[in-house]
C-alpha cells in the first residue's frame, strides 16, 4: 500500500471572493497533505473526529475487492500523528453494515449510513469507537417499508436523528427498485417515533443544522444520475425553518440557498459563525449565512465529504487523499464546540 504525506502551498488553494472569506482564512491558511493511498479511494465520506483520541473515522468510495467478490465500501479510522509522523489507517470490518456513506458522532460511538445491498438493509447503525467495533442496527426501515439507501445523517441536540435518504443505490445497481420516494427523514430514538419530514427531491444528499438548529440545510445533488450527469437538474442547497407544531417539528419557508456553480454540493457543515461549507468538484466552497460565496478551499479532484477538527483545522476527503486546512483558530463546528462547552462544565 502506498502511503505519501507532504505540505501544498499553491495561489490556486485559497479562491477568495468575498472579503469575508480572509476572516475564516486567517492570517497563515495551510493546506497540508496527511495521507495519500493509491490502491482505493480510502478517503470519500463520513469524517467523524473524535477530538479527545485525535481520530477520525472515514468511509471509502467504492472500489473492487480483491477477492473478485465485486465493489465494496471500507470503514475505516485514521490515528492522526502529531509532529512529522504520518498517520496510520485502520480498516474496520462490520457484517451489518453495508455501502458505508455519512456519519457523526453519536452515544459516545459512531453513527453510520448504511446504504445497502440487495443482501442487507440500508438505515443508521452505532458503530462503538474502539475495538471491538460492536455495531448496533438504530433503524432500518420507515415503518416496514425499507430505505433506498440512506446517506448523511445529523444529530439534534434534543436528540432525535435526521437523515437522507435518495435512491442511489438503485440507480448504481446495488439495491432494489425503490419502494419510497427520495425523503428526508426524523427519527426520535426515545419514542422510537420515525416521519417523513421534506420531500420533492431529486436525490437528497448532505445535511446539516445551523448553530441555532432553527434553520436545515440539505443538498439535492439530482445531477448526478448513476454513472451519468444532467447538468440540467439540481446542483442545490436548499434551507428550511425548523418550526413547532403541537409540540413536533416541521419543515417550513422552503427555500434556494445556493447552487453550486462547479459539480454537485455533498457533504455540508456550518461553523459556529453560521457560515455554510459544502464539497464541491473543486473543493469546499464556503457561503455566508445569507447564501454569498465567500470563497473556496480549492482541491483538485474535489471533496465529497469532510469535517472540522480543532482549533481551525478542517479534514478534507478527497478520495484517494487526506487533507488537513488549516483556517483560523476560531473556526469549529457547533459540535465540537458543545462537546468542549460540556467538558469545562
Amino acid at each position: 500500500m502506498t502511503t505519501t504525506v507532504g505540505d501544498t502551498d499553491t495561489n490556486r488553494t485559497w479562491e477568495i471572493h468575498q472579503d469575508g472569506f480572509r476572516s475564516i482564512l486567517g492570517p497563515s491558511p495551510k493546506l497540508k497533505l496527511l495521507l495519500r493511498i493509491d490502491e482505493y479511494p480510502f478517503a470519500h465520506e463520513a469524517g467523524v473526529f473524535f477530538p479527545d483520541t485525535d481520530e477520525l473515522f472515514i468511509t471509502s468510495n467504492q472500489f473492487q475487492d480483491k477477492d473478485g467478490a465485486g465493489k465494496r465500501v471500507q470503514i475505516s479510522k485514521v490515528c492522526l500523528a502529531s509532529g512529522q509522523a504520518a498517520p496510520t489507517l485502520e480498516a474496520i470490518d462490520s457484517e451489518l453494515i453495508d455501502y458505508a456513506n455519512g456519519g457523526t458522532m453519536y452515544e459516545g460511538g459512531v453513527l453510520l449510513c448504511a446504504q445497502g445491498s440487495g443482501a442487507k438493509p440500508s438505515g443508521l447503525f452505532h458503530m462503538e469507537a474502539s475495538p471491538p467495533y460492536r455495531t448496533t442496527p438504530v433503524v432500518t426501515s420507515y415503518l416496514g417499508r425499507p430505505f433506498n439507501s440512506v446517506n448523511d445523517v445529523v444529530v439534534h441536540g434534543d436528540g432525535s436523528i435526521w437523515f437522507t435518504d435518495p435512491s442511489y443505490g438503485h440507480d448504481q445497481g446495488y439495491r432494489p427498485r425503490p419502494s419510497l420516494p427520495n425523503l428526508v427523514y426524523r427519527y426520535d430514538p426515545a419514542t422510537q417515533s420515525i416521519r417523513a419530514v421534506a420531500d420533492g427531491f431529486g436525490r437528497p444528499n448532505g445535511i446539516c443544522f445551523s448553530p441555532d438548529q432553527q434553520t436545515i440545510y440539505v443538498t439535492d445533488t439530482d445531477q448526478v444520475r448513476g454513472m451519468w450527469i444532467d447538468q440540467s437538474r439540481a446542483a442545490s442547497i436548499y434551507a428550511f425553518d425548523v418550526v413547532y407544531r403541537y409540540g413536533e417539528p416541521f419543515l417550513m419557508n422552503r427555500r434556494l440557498f445556493t447552487v453550486a456553480d462547479s459539480g454537485i454540493p455533498d457533504g455540508i457543515k456550518c461553523d459556529t459563525l453560521g457560515n455554510v461549507y459544502s464539497g464541491c468538484a473543486d473543493g469546499i466552497h464556503v457561503w455566508s449565512p445569507g447564501g454569498v460565496l465567500l470563497g473556496k478551499i480549492v482541491i483538485p479532484g474535489g471533496v465529497a465529504n469532510f469535517c472540522f477538527g480543532r482549533g481551525g483545522q478542517l479534514f478534507a476527503l478527497n478520495e484517494h487523499r487526506l487533507w488537513r486546512a488549516q483556517l483560523a483558530s476560531h473556526i469549529e463546528s457547533p459540535l465540537l464546540a458543545a462537546k468542549k462547552s460540556d467538558s469545562n462544565n
